[in-house]
């Protein structure tokens, strides 16, 4: 049987791919500042010159990386958000969502959470910006609480960001993990369901604008 003819855009997209899994292979230990344009290009096996056919900078590079991580798991959580029976059971599935997705791509967050405090430019600006879209999707959708309805935006959208530091939490507990085993990923599991339990139980006695 004779294989399809690889196409142009299927060649191109292929490389890109190339380019973005060299430049996480060569961040498992360091910051991004400390990468060059030569290494990426050496470990993905394309020449120098070529790499602009796909960036335009490793800036731009380094932003696609953010958002290829973190649009990911915001639309993957969004998605364990859509058909929430409680708080409980919303806490419950976000969670898990959190811990599959972490585990599945553990450069992308290694990536993520160093460059967030340690990186500088227009990488960490993308992290901020990609946080706060998280966010505000977050509130969105707490404000579909009966419960929440009477609360204001500002009130929302502070919940909003303890849940999205929490998980933060949660996501630097599970790539810095000792042992690496199921009774380890268990415990930080269910310590980042009791954190997010915790932020929600005053909710109830909260009077929103006080």
């Amino acid at each position: 049987m004779t294989a399809e003819p690889v196409t142009r855009h299927e060649r191109k997209e292929r490389t890109r791919r190339a380019l973005l899994d060299a430049a996480l292979e060569l961040l498992a230990d360091r910051g991004y500042a400390s990468l060059s344009l030569r290494e990426v290009t050496k470990r993905a096996g394309i020449v120098p010159t070529a790499f602009y056919r796909h960036f335009a900078s490793m800036d731009e590079l380094g932003v696609a990386l953010v958002e290829e991580s973190m649009r990911t798991l915001r639309s993957m959580l969004r998605a364990a958000r859509s058909d929430p029976r409680s708080a409980t059971d919303v806490i419950r599935a976000s969670v898990a969502t959190l811990y599959e997705h972490v585990r599945a791509n553990e450069n992308h967050f290694r990536f993520v959470t160093r460059e967030r405090y340690g990186g500088t430019g227009a990488v960490q600006q993308s992290i901020a910006v990609e946080l706060k879209l998280f966010s505000s999707e977050l509130a969105v959708d707490l404000a579909r609480f009966e419960f929440l309805r009477e609360w204001s935006t500002e009130d929302l959208h502070m919940m909003a960001g303890l849940i999205v530091t929490a998980m933060l939490a949660t996501v630097v507990e599970l790539l810095e993990a000792r042992p690496r085993d199921a009774e380890t990923d268990e415990r930080i599991v269910r310590a980042a369901e009791k954190r997010l339990r915790l932020i929600t139980v005053g909710v109830p006695g909260w009077r929103s604008g006080a």
